[in-house]
């Protein structure tokens, strides 16, 4: 039984069947990884703390072949972690829900950066996903890493945006709710990848394991116990962000939130979070005064895109307050329907304005001026 390193031992108890969380740390702590398998693996072996009833089930599918385990993990990359190993990350020490178990792909040196989670709804704004994107990019310009769950809409995006910058190396965590090896939303391939290559990806999940909807919330603890401070940039008022939220609040982190138009679905929820005190984020600027960080310190960062003149700023003017369609912006700016759209093409060239069926809408900035 001693053959094999305490990691692939640890591995196969986490892919036991009715696994669960608590019942991975009833077995770490029951002994080393090695003498708790056997235990398993014997007729009359018991283990403190699971039944006898679960004990017969786990026997009958504790035949794997520990060779072909261990290959498979290190063909993948991927480091299986204790909490009894010295590099088992820092932030879940203490943590009254840490996983006893994380499955790790890339460097664990984003640990040592400041860590901002940027979350939000899977059916982002136009709006939202830049303001996410943005905001990531901005973030990881002051050398913080961003920290998300990868899912669509803006944990993805926030992703992207800190993947645009290559000032600093490490800056990206994605915490998952599946093994390292199913990529969810498999559209996200490339992004896991980029992730893991710049930064970490990690899951307290083995090899194989489906992305089912009962690990996300288990996953969002995770998220929140890695961060210094969670920023929803749009949310309805339940859901995935929302369970977030309250994982962070429970830990004492600090949570920040985009304000959004009223009345608007994927507003309710962070306006929500306003309302009831969360401090809200309109910069970059904000992010960093909440993690301590001097301001005044930072590369200065100003809009990028080229300010609208003329017809462009007129349209601009319009979207101020709320998106638009061309025959309203028309009536609005009192200029033609083809100048309009003409104008608007321009804009969503440079970054200004994004389209949404017939709708147009106003791209916010979050770098500070």
């Amino acid at each position: 039984m001693s053959d094999h390193p305490d990691w692939v031992y640890a591995a196969a108890l986490c892919a036991l069947p009715l696994q669960t969380p608590a019942r991975v740390r009833t077995l770490m702590r029951a002994g080393t990884p090695a003498q708790v398998f056997a235990a398993i693996r014997c007729r009359k072996g018991n283990v403190d703390g699971i039944d006898s009833e679960l004990l017969l089930v786990w026997r009958r599918h504790a035949d794997t072949d520990l060779g072909d385990l261990q290959d498979r993990y290190t063909h993948a990359g991927v480091r299986v972690i204790t909490e009894r190993d010295v590099d088992y990350p820092w932030p879940l020490r203490g943590d009254p829900a840490a996983p006893a178990v994380v499955f790790v792909k890339g460097s664990l040196e984003v640990l040592d950066r400041r860590r901002v989670a940027i979350i939000g709804t899977r059916r982002a704004s136009n709006g939202g996903r830049h303001f996410a994107r943005e905001l990531g990019a901005a973030l990881a310009e002051r050398d913080v890493c961003v920290v998300s769950g990868l899912a669509r809409g803006i944990d993805g995006e926030g992703h992207r945006g800190a993947l645009s910058v290559h000032r600093f190396p490490h800056h990206a965590l994605g915490v998952v709710a599946s093994g390292l090896d199913v990529v969810y939303p498999p559209e996200h391939a490339d992004l896991w990848h980029a992730v893991a290559a710049r930064g970490l990806l990690l899951s307290e999940t083995p090899l194989g394991s489906r992305p089912e909807a009962h690990r996300f919330p288990m996953r969002n603890r995770i998220l929140a116990a890695l961060s210094e401070v969670v920023v929803v940039v749009e949310s309805a008022a339940t859901g995935g962000s929302m369970s977030t939220v309250r994982e962070a609040e429970r830990r004492g982190v600090d949570v920040m939130a985009v304000p959004g138009r009223p009345g608007v679905r994927t507003s309710e929820g962070t306006n929500a979070l306003l309302r009831d005190g969360c401090a809200p984020v309109t910069s970059v600027d904000d992010v960093l005064v909440a993690l301590g960080l001097d301001t005044r310190k930072s590369r200065p960062q100003c809009d990028v895109r080229p300010a609208p003149v003329g017809v462009e700023q007129c349209v601009v003017a319009a979207l101020t307050n709320q998106p638009g369609t061309i025959d309203s912006l028309s009536l609005a700016t009192a200029l033609s329907v083809v100048d309009i759209a003409l104008a608007l093409g321009r804009l969503e060239t440079v970054g200004w304005v994004a389209q949404s069926g017939a709708w147009w809408e106003l791209l916010p900035s979050v770098h500070s001026g």
